[in-house]
């Protein structure tokens, strides 16, 4: 018996000593370094004129997408923001729930909070999407804070400047920066599922999956720089009409050349007063047309696809 206790003693101490058990589910999540003491905690105004701050207000314990714009932009900027609303209209509800999107503008001294408004309201921009302006030292120590200032391209005198979209979750301290081109289904999963760690259940299953085939020059072209803002013969009945206009037939409804030189530069054919360019700019809500420098090759990509689909969809279903 006593050599029976002698054996047990030894692990009766042991289990005596207090042990450190693992975290449980319910622990809070480690000190992020991207927390307060590392983003600016900027003044800035909202498209109301309501007064937030960029860290306590905006971005404190929240999936966030943020994007730097300027009302007055011709080429980039307003495709960016037509990418973001099809990623908006796929979020759905979520956007200002649990998901929030921000565009910051780079051009405060123009781009007031009643610009701002016109300019939401211009590209149907719904609730949990907010634009923001302040001053503009304040902007740009942001932007530099979050890695979207270029220097040697930007150099106070232009407004060029980084199109780079940077999403993120600052709980968690996950960021990560995406083209603002980019897919709006990717764009869009990135915030709602691996940001969120995939907390929410998705119903997908294998068999829902999409067959891939690899798009042709043209119709990159088409995703990536035109199906923001038009539709190419997929707009839905009764739904509210796209940006632009759909294109299915537009190689067959306007002339060749014109439609060459719009591909191009339609900017300056709405400044030259071109008849056509004037009416779409008035049809559909006096949005310009934006320049996205396309060379002569991405021209003739670019037509050359929406006429191959033009074809395809108009084409009777007996003679396919």
């Amino acid at each position: 018996m006593l050599r029976t206790w002698r054996l047990l003693l030894p692990l009766l101490l042991v289990l005596s000593l207090p042990c450190a058990l693992p975290p449980s589910s319910a622990s809070p999540e480690p000190d992020t370094p991207w927390g307060a003491s590392y983003f600016p905690n900027i003044p800035l105004l909202t498209q109301d004129g309501k007064q937030v701050h960029f860290f306590d207000d905006l971005i404190k314990d929240k999936v966030v997408a943020i994007n730097f714009i300027f009302t007055g932009c011709g080429d980039s900027c307003p495709v960016e923001t037509a990418r973001l609303r099809q990623v908006q209209k796929l979020l759905g509800e979520r956007v200002g729930q649990d998901i929030f999107i921000y565009s910051i503008s780079i051009d405060p001294y123009n781009d007031t909070p009643a610009t701002l408004k016109r300019y939401a309201e211009k590209f149907g921009i719904a609730p949990g999407w907010t634009l923001l302006t302040g001053e503009a030292a304040d902007i740009e120590t942001l932007r530099r804070s979050l890695g979207l200032y270029i220097d040697g391209l930007e150099n106070g005198r232009s407004r060029d400047h980084n199109l780079s979209l940077i999403i993120g979750n600052q709980a968690t301290g996950r960021w990560m920066k995406a083209s603002p081109f980019e897919s709006p289904y990717i764009l869009a999963d990135r915030l709602a599922n691996s940001l969120h760690n995939w907390k929410q259940a998705t119903a997908s299953t294998q068999a829902e999956a999409p067959m891939i085939r690899p798009p042709s020059t043209g119709e990159q072209l088409y995703r990536t720089r035109c199906s923001s803002c038009h539709t190419l013969g997929d707009a839905v009945p009764g739904a509210t009409r796209g940006i632009g206009p759909d294109l299915l037939g537009v190689t067959r409804q306007r002339d060749p050349a014109w439609l060459v030189r719009w591909l191009k530069e339609p900017d300056k054919m709405l400044a030259e007063k071109d008849p056509l360019a004037v009416l779409l700019y008035e049809q559909y809500n006096q949005l310009a047309m934006p320049n996205m420098r396309l060379g002569p090759t991405e021209v003739e990509a670019l037509l050359g696809y929406l006429e191959e689909e033009t074809q395809r969809l108009q084409t009777p279903s007996a003679q396919r």
